[in-house]
């Protein structure tokens, strides 16, 4: 059987990649810095730190996984872009590679950022679009993937990189936009927005879950784009679930001024994960307004 270990398992993306996994036949291990009782067959948690060095080598020759799903990082709203954290998980990210395959490790997907691009362009393809990223974070997620490939070359370990453009879905951090517009409209109140004419690439939260499970499943190697490749522009994304609450005049544009050099598009080309990966969509941007706002009218 094949043995998955699942980083950020009970993050955003990752809690919805374990069942697909189970799914498709996997041994599934994930991984909690925090106590996570066991749950469904061939699905075992693991308490451990992962900026922790023992604790990652211990935890990788228990499980002796053939396969590594790594989504942890550090990704607290407003502070990750520029945190020195993203140094410490680049160096344990490193450590967990070396591990990986130290125990056996065959085949490895990475998650990476849209922010390794240069944001002077529009549409971002893995082998044509510069990667020059303006911020820490970009520069750390990219410094992991220009060594993860080497590092692939040389061990013969099979590795991915699936960079993740605008996820929205259930469980969503509370501040982040979409979040925020749902709650703040269901709760009746205002929500002041910029002027929303910034063009971006979203995708339901559950399917870039399946495109990070198909791209483990798969044997494409280096970068992969994981975004929906249909460009909306804010405003109208926004008018969207204004009208879908039946409250659009709490919507409040050119109220907050946009972020400090905001690319005006952000668009991912997604020819490789659609025609390499053979991977398809299950939701469309309405139907996953649907889920999310049903979850959130639930949670609240």
């Amino acid at each position: 059987m094949r043995r998955v270990l699942v980083t950020g398992a009970t993050g955003f993306i990752g809690q919805f990649t374990l069942p697909l996994l189970l799914k498709k036949g996997y041994e599934v291990h994930a991984v909690s810095s925090r106590p996570v009782g066991n749950g469904e067959k061939d699905l075992s948690w693991h308490q451990a730190n992962l900026l922790n060095t023992e604790q990652v080598s211990d935890l990788l020759a228990r499980v002796s996984p053939s396969h590594l799903l790594h989504l942890a990082w550090y990704t607290e709203h407003g502070k990750y872009w520029a945190s020195h954290q993203n140094i410490q998980w680049l160096k344990s990210s490193l450590n967990l590679l070396n591990f990986f395959q130290k125990n056996g490790g065959q085949r490895t997907v990475f998650a990476g950022t849209c922010a390794e691009y240069d944001w002077t362009s529009s549409l971002f393809s893995e082998y044509s679009t510069p990667t020059q990223p303006s911020t820490l974070y970009g520069k750390s997620k990219h410094s992991l993937q220009v060594i993860l490939n080497a590092f692939s070359r040389d061990t013969g370990v099979s590795s991915a990189w699936g960079r993740i453009f605008f996820t929205f879905g259930p469980m969503e951090g509370p501040e982040r936009l979409v979040s925020f517009i749902i709650r703040s409209l269901i709760k009746k109140e205002s929500a002041p927005c910029s002027k929303g004419d910034q063009v971006r690439d979203f995708l339901y939260v559950e399917d870039v879950a399946s495109a990070f499970v198909a791209l483990l499943d798969s044997q494409v190697e280096g970068p992969v784009n994981i975004g929906s490749g249909n460009p909306i522009c804010l405003k109208e994304f926004i008018q969207l679930i204004g009208k879908k609450l039946n409250a659009e005049a709490l919507i409040r544009f050119g109220e907050i001024s946009s972020p400090e050099n905001d690319p005006p598009s952000i668009l991912a080309n997604v020819k490789r994960l659609k025609e390499e990966v053979n991977w398809q969509p299950h939701y469309d941007l309405d139907s996953g307004l649907n889920k999310t706002i049903e979850w959130w009218r639930d949670y609240l």
